[in-house]
């Protein structure tokens, strides 16, 4: 066994962004690659939600008569949904598995994206949000968990990435289309990742380390070796599984309360502690309204989404490629430190309209903070906390922790969500400089409790954090 142990340390060095296919050195097979693709089409379904308020805000409010308040509960109530999503997903990975949960996601999706595109007035229009918020909230935490269970630790990093990756597309097809098109016809744009996502799922492979969970050991190993390739060697993968879950199986079920022990809470505190500073540092305000801040600051907002479009999606692959290479540490306290930034100058900008100074410069210094904050957000803050949280909690707290933390990400997005137009009422250049701070004591939360998870098996992690 120890002999295996160390085989398999030796196959798993090899350089995680080499695309090598078939190889037992880094085991990429075609099969990870499309399972990882198939799985990801639900964070575009998530990016692509989030990304519709935002140029779907001025037609919306014309052709069915909604004041702001009406839209920012439009805007926000999707979080709404996430949350209850959230409070279930775990449950729900658990009990029927993270493809079926998926499958099951898209089906709430599809209803949330018809009941927008048919609405009359904010009832119908709410409804529809709601139930699509429900579908993401479960997308949220099972594609991260379902892509990490699957993929060997020398390119887990990266391969969760993806994950962030794709919801900066969603987002960003949404904010170049919505240009050019009506909210509607939007609307069912929306639904095509939808349909490709359950077309997609009969074809991938059950997460091999649920089945060997549930006890389906010879369906674990038949999946993990469809993973890795019929030539690989799967014997030490697959007893560091089994040995793992027989010690899970050898503790008591755990309930929700039982998140709480003291073993536990170094887990808990960085994985619910990333998520509320990745939402208090103010990140689904920008997302949500881009427009809107755009306008106030004097800048067009069609030139303002498209550039940020040209910033994330570049920094979000390039935070892929860093991924497995830095490390998760120094990529988030140098993404927090950039959001920092980009925080700082849009508040300057509206602080320097309010005085009436330097009135050609403050617009363009408004789009440069927003396009630092976005960029910066999307090499680190925006993945890297579904990345540590898909990997920190032991596979008997894994459903309950991780519904947990997803509910608290959810809920900071609709704190911020509904709150932001009515912050942006209060003090434009104070809303800002607050998420600044935020950002700020990001880079310390990171530097004293994060732990670094690059290159180490999930087996490894939990037991050294728990």
């Amino acid at each position: 066994m120890a002999r295996q142990s160390k085989d398999y340390e030796e196959q798993s060095s090899g350089d995680p962004l080499l695309p090598t296919v078939l190889s037992d050195d880094n085991f990429v097979t075609l099969v990870l690659v499309f399972s990882t693709l198939v799985a990801v089409f639900g964070s575009f379904v998530f990016g692509s939600a989030i990304g519709f308020s935002s140029p779907a805000q001025t037609g919306i409010m014309d052709d069915l008569g909604l004041s702001l308040a009406e839209y920012s509960l439009f805007g926000s109530i999707m979080t709404i949904g996430a949350m209850l999503g959230a409070i279930m997903s775990g449950k729900l990975a658990d009990l029927f598995g993270r493809r079926g949960a998926m499958g099951f996601s898209e089906m709430f999706c599809l209803l949330g994206w018809a009941g927008i595109f048919f609405s009359k007035g904010p009832w119908w229009l709410d409804c529809g949000r709601l139930l699509m918020g429900y579908g993401v909230g479960l997308l949220s935490y099972v594609v991260p968990v379902y892509v990490a269970e699957i993929t060997p630790k020398n390119l887990r990093g990266a391969f969760t990435t993806v994950n962030q990756f794709m919801i900066c597309c969603g987002i960003s097809v949404m904010f170049i289309v919505g240009n050019f098109i009506s909210w509607r016809i939007l609307t069912i744009l929306g639904i095509v990742p939808c349909v490709l996502h359950l077309l997609g799922l009969p074809f991938i492979p059950e997460s091999p380390r649920w089945l060997a969970k549930i006890g389906r050991e010879k369906d674990s190993e038949s999946a993990l070796q469809r993973l890795r390739g019929k030539n690989a060697d799967i014997s030490a993968e697959s007893a560091e599984i089994r040995d793992y879950i027989e010690t899970l199986q050898e503790l008591s079920d755990t309930s929700f309360f039982d998140l709480f022990q003291r073993k536990y809470s170094h887990s808990l505190i960085v994985g619910v502690g990333l998520m509320v500073l990745q939402q208090l540092g103010g990140v689904n305000g920008i997302t949500y309204y881009a427009s809107a801040i755009f306008i106030s600051a004097g800048f067009s907002s069609r030139f303002g989404t498209i550039g940020i479009v040209f910033v994330q999606v570049p920094m979000t692959l390039l935070g892929v490629l860093l991924m497995d290479k830095l490390g998760r540490r120094p990529l988030l306290m140098i993404s927090a430190a950039g959001t920092c930034l980009g925080c700082f100058f849009v508040g300057l900008s509206f602080l320097l309209q309010d005085l009436q100074l330097w009135k050609e410069i403050s617009p363009v210094l408004a789009l440069f903070g927003v396009l630092i904050f976005k960029g910066s957000f999307s090499i680190g803050m925006g993945g890297i906390p579904w990345v540590i949280m898909s990997e920190i909690f032991p596979m008997n707290i894994k459903g309950p922790a991780g519904s947990l933390v997803t509910v608290v990400n959810w809920f900071g997005t609709w704190v911020i969500s509904y709150a932001f137009n009515f912050l942006m009422k209060w003090s434009s250049e104070g809303t800002f400089f607050m998420f600044s701070v935020v950002c700020g004591l990001t880079i310390v939360f990171v530097a004293k409790l994060v732990p670094e998870t690059r290159g180490r098996t999930l087996e490894e992690i939990q037991a050294s954090l728990n």
